[in-house]
């Protein structure tokens, strides 16, 4: 079995990289005002009241962690309202709500700063994670995991802004990851927080399949659709359908087959993922959460394969014994067996057609959604117990290793080791199952209360997570927008644009991966309900009346590009529109819309309605905030370094570290040590003396041995 050191600095390495996006994102969006620096907020915005809405919603907000705001003393959702000290012991307190930034203020910083000083440093401790394997250590992913769980509870204890979502409702037929299917990786690393997938629910996005194809949707309606969306959604219908059938093929049926036993199978696995997360990124900026996924499937990967080396040369002069070409025979028997059954059920279950008149392939649905829900109460607990015995075998493999360790004091140290990891995997591996038994009703009520309970003592550390989905289909009669406007007089309205959402109909869609813009994110979730479902958003309205520079770099990081820069509008009011893509052929234009409804009503400072709203979400200012001193050196320093990086925008900056990365590992593998590469001969002479050595063992195994002696020694012996 080939070995798997390549793969596991390559998934520490995915890890630390989708940290460094992460923390360097997050650092782009809180936005300091330069005099002073406490002024710098963070655009983690804060949940809509979602009780009138589904359950589906509800979960996806909270997976997305909309319940933060913008931090600054001045932003949409201070952070001094978050963290506030309830009279309760500091350990205490930490648990209930484990961030450092409690230590913020013995640094000489408010809770913002803190924020940005947490960012900075999680990014570079992520970027050293990648260039230098002595930081890729245990204790180095510990302390990313606490700082990305400590600006997480900034927000209130709301689950973490980049947990994944899916962006449409039950029909989303490209749902952006791996079906539910637990695996030991999980709880080994769990990529720390709530930055790795862990129980996304396909019966819910199910549903609608069998009404229509929801990729004639899709591309349309996605939260923030890139160029290739435009020429995507103009796709024909009956490419649209396949695909659908395609996902549900790469995300219900090929999982399982990461647990196979033949390894072929497994890398095919690994490539049909890689295809569709691949193609996800090009359609859609769903910021790092796909590359989470591809990070988890470096798993079925091995040394063999990763170094390319080829050894047909090898076993063409050695020629296998009959086991194992047995073996190899029923191993190519089970791949073609499991690739006849892949081909038979998709064509069975999707009625596929070809249609050689009109060179398509019809599809359709044959099943119904009473029979998948039955065939999901079938498989769901079968495939937990495939999870547990995937789990088992990894700690008897290491048991085993173990056993092999000589030495008392290695044994002891290895034991230790052993004893706290395996103890520490098997409970994550346990709370995982809690979230990933939500696909099925019946089976979350009989698993193990132990479980549950464990579940319910550490949910607040973000340990594992569930995804949820729409109950209905969004976008069906075009794109909802919320498109704000200004104005000085009342009569004459300017639109407030955003930069990474669609509002000006000529403005092409932005590539912005693996950037996680939240307040445009956001603005999508505001245009699916009335503005009194986001609280946050008679905030954002108020701080825009007020000119708040933050927030208006949130919007506009080029602040000349704002209508209002030079002064603040008078009035701001925000209108819904319904938004398309606009037809081939339609020169200069990328979207078509039509207006709808007035959203949000025009209001000024001072506004009997505005403050209403404000007093109603309880986002009032009661009481000025407490400006911190700015002249301590760290603070300086800090304030410095968003001096230099601000004109840059954010996906600029994460797409910089990117490239000065890349140029970093080409020079250090230029100019490092190279190992000796031996000459054709050389090889063809190693190659021979293996086959003697593997002959020589054959034909020892073949003869008895007298004594424990070697091969060599016991020839003389014989001839004498």
């Amino acid at each position: 079995m080939a070995g798997s050191r390549l793969p596991r600095q390559l998934f520490l390495q995915g890890v630390a990289a989708v940290f460094m996006f992460a923390f360097a994102s997050l650092y782009t969006q809180i936005p300091g005002e330069g005099h002073p620096p406490t002024r710098a907020l963070c655009p983690l915005i804060s949940p809509p009241d979602t009780h009138s809405l589904g359950a589906g919603v509800r979960l996806g907000l909270d997976a997305w962690g909309s319940g933060c705001g913008l931090y600054g003393a001045e932003g949409i959702l201070p952070a001094r309202r978050m963290l506030r000290p309830q009279g309760k012991g500091r350990w205490q307190q930490l648990w209930e709500t484990p961030t450092l930034l409690w230590e913020a203020p013995t640094l000489g910083l408010d809770t913002a700063q803190g924020l940005e000083l947490l960012s900075l440093l999680g990014t570079l401790l992520a970027l050293g994670a990648l260039l230098l394997r002595r930081l890729r250590h245990l204790l180095i992913y510990l302390v990313l995991w606490a700082a990305y769980l400590s600006a997480c509870q900034a927000s209130g204890g709301a689950s973490c802004p980049p947990a994944p979502l899916e962006p449409l409702s039950p029909i989303h037929s490209s749902p952006i990851h791996p079906p539910p299917h637990p695996a030991p990786c999980h709880a080994c690393l769990h990529d720390t927080h709530t930055l790795l997938p862990d129980s996304p629910s396909p019966c819910r996005w199910a549903r609608c399949f069998f009404i229509s194809s929801a990729l004639t949707y899709h591309y349309e309606t996605q939260c923030l659709p890139t160029p290739a969306s435009w020429f995507a959604h103009h796709l024909p219908v009956w490419l649209h359908k396949l695909s659908v059938v395609a996902t549900f093929l790469i995300e219900i049926a090929v999982p399982p087959l990461f647990f196979a036993p033949v390894r072929r199978l497994r890398l095919a696995a690994f490539y049909s993922q890689v295809l569709l997360q691949v193609l996800i990124i090009i359609t859609g900026n769903y910021n790092f959460f796909n590359l989470l996924t591809l990070v988890l499937t470096t798993a079925l990967l091995d040394d063999e394969h990763l170094a390319a080396k080829s050894r047909n040369s090898q076993r063409r002069k050695t020629p296998a014994s009959w086991p194992k070409a047995l073996l190899a025979m029923l191993s190519w028997l089970l791949e073609l067996t499991t690739y006849a059954l892949l081909a038979y059920g998709t064509v069975h279950y999707f009625g596929l057609e070809i249609d050689w008149e009109k060179h398509t392939v019809r599809s359709r649905t044959t099943f119904t959604f009473h029979q998948f829900s039955q065939w999901l109460k079938m498989v769901t607990l079968p495939t937990m117990w495939l999870g547990v015995a995937s789990l088992t075998w990894e700690l008897l493999t290491a048991l085993w290793r173990w056993t092999q360790v000589r030495g008392w004091l290695q044994k002891l140290c290895a034991a230790v080791q052993l004893s706290i990891f395996g103890t520490a995997t098997v409970a994550l591996f346990t709370i995982s199952l809690v979230p990933y038994s939500y696909v099925e009703p019946s089976t979350h009520g009989r698993l193990w209360t132990g479980a549950h309970r464990l579940f319910g003592a550490v949910e607040h550390l973000q340990l594992a997570n569930s995804y949820g989905l729409f109950r209905r289909m969004t976008g069906l009669g075009g794109r909802p927008e919320v498109v704000l406007e200004g104005s000085y007089d009342g009569h004459h309205w300017t639109e407030i644009e955003f930069m990474y959402k669609p509002g000006n109909v000529s403005r092409p869609p932005p590539l912005i991966v693996p950037h996680q813009p939240r307040l445009d994110w956001q603005m999508w979730f505001a245009a699916l309900g009335p503005h009194t479902h986001s609280p946050w958003f008679t905030s954002l309205v108020l701080r825009l009346l007020q000119g708040k520079e933050p927030v208006i770099r949130l919007l506009q990081n080029d602040v000349a590009q704002y209508p209002f820069h030079k002064q603040p509008p008078t009035y701001v009011r925000a209108q819904r529109y319904k938004y398309w893509f606009s037809q081939p052929g339609e020169q200069g234009r990328w979207w078509r819309r039509q207006w709808v409804e007035e959203f949000f009503p025009p209001v000024s400072l001072g506004d009997p309605l505005l403050d209403a709203l404000l007093r109603q979400f309880g986002l009032q200012d009661k009481s000025p905030a407490r400006t911190r001193s700015s002249s301590s050196t760290l603070a300086q320093v800090l304030h410095w370094v968003r001096k230099q990086l601000s004109p840059l925008e954010a996906p600029s900056l994460l797409w910089g570290l990117l490239v000065t990365l890349g140029a970093i590992r080409f020079m250090q593998a230029l100019l490092g040590p190279r190992p000796p590469r031996s000459s054709p001969l050389a090889r063809e002479e190693k190659y021979r003396s293996a086959s003697k050595k593997d002959s020589g063992a054959a034909s020892t195994q073949a003869t008895p041995a007298p004594d424990n002696g070697s091969s060599g020694s016991q020839t003389p012996r014989r001839k004498k």
